[in-house]
């Protein structure tokens, strides 16, 4: 089970690129795509999704060329897309009914298998309630479950966590874990924590391109030894972050307690941090925007 992304790019009316020479292979595991608002995060994920043809390259599904022959792909693919709709009027389950007879999955089968999503997605005793009445956290909980349908080899969810509360989004990390086993999972988001607590592999894009690609272990070890963090009065804290790449801040009685990526002591007090998965997607992505600049 192999989806690789070969040399893709992506580009729109008027010459805007969206993703350029993007090249990914991916195996069973969850694999969190990680880059700023605008990277091309989502546009990548339509294009796997194949809603959207890339302008060149491919994507190849079990040695099927997606772009030439997508169903191989559709037959066995989950979709959360970052801007999901409901039918206001329709309940949860004539919803997922619905959407189950669109993606071909038997009737029997798929009663069975809407009540099992449901209850996984903590929305059992609101399944005949309208859409129309459910919060945002719960609209996307059903986008869980429809993806969840015909039980895919293939999951890709974008932005999934937007708009649910602090336990919803745990819950939903859980879920993803719990998926991975024997399928692909991507996981699109700017939302470190997320990836974090999920991802077997992560993958950063930034301005259409990727710029790291590792495991969270080695993500981890490259900015080892190189984080750091001191205390400035709140007057010096626009020329820190002038000055440094900082990942954090917090105010205290005793100033801006400061937390930075840099090979050097930023200040003679400064003290060696245990580096954290936003310190070193940071850096990568800070490195990338110094070699475009240069």
């Amino acid at each position: 089970m192999r989806l690789i992304i070969e040399g893709v790019g992506k580009t729109y009316k008027g010459g805007a690129a969206a993703l350029s020479d993007f090249n990914l292979e991916l195996g069973p595991g969850v694999l969190g795509l990680l880059g700023p608002n605008g990277a091309g995060k989502s546009t990548l994920m339509r294009i796997l999704a194949t809603i959207t043809k890339p302008t060149v390259g491919r994507v190849v599904w079990n040695g099927e060329d997606v772009t030439r022959n997508p169903n191989p792909l559709r037959s066995v693919l989950g979709y959360l897309p970052q801007d999901f709709g409901v039918y206001p009027n329709l309940s949860a389950v004539e919803f997922l009914e619905y959407l189950a007879a669109v993606k071909g999955v038997p009737a029997g089968v798929a009663r069975k298998r809407i009540g099992e999503l449901l209850d996984l997605v903590n929305l059992t005793e609101a399944r005949k309630r309208p859409l129309g009445g459910y919060s945002g956290g719960m609209k996307q909980r059903v986008g869980i479950a429809q993806a969840l349908l015909n039980d895919p080899r293939v999951l890709i969810v974008d932005e999934p966590t937007v708009g649910l509360d602090p336990e919803e989004r745990v819950r939903f990390r859980n879920l993803l874990s719990d998926l991975s086993g024997e399928r692909i999972v991507i996981l699109s988001t700017h939302i470190v924590s997320d990836v974090e607590a999920t991802a077997t592999d992560i993958a950063v894009i930034d301005h259409g391109r990727l710029v790291a690609h590792a495991s969270p272990e080695q993500l981890l070890q490259s900015v080892e030894g190189r984080v750091w963090e001191w205390v400035v009065p709140s007057a010096e804290l626009a020329a820190a972050k002038e000055r440094w790449l900082i990942s954090g801040t917090m105010r205290r009685g005793d100033g801006v307690h400061l937390r930075a990526v840099t090979a050097a002591p930023p200040d003679s007090l400064a003290v060696a941090a245990q580096p954290s998965l936003e310190d070193a997607y940071l850096d990568r992505v800070s490195e990338a925007r110094e070699r475009r600049a240069a």
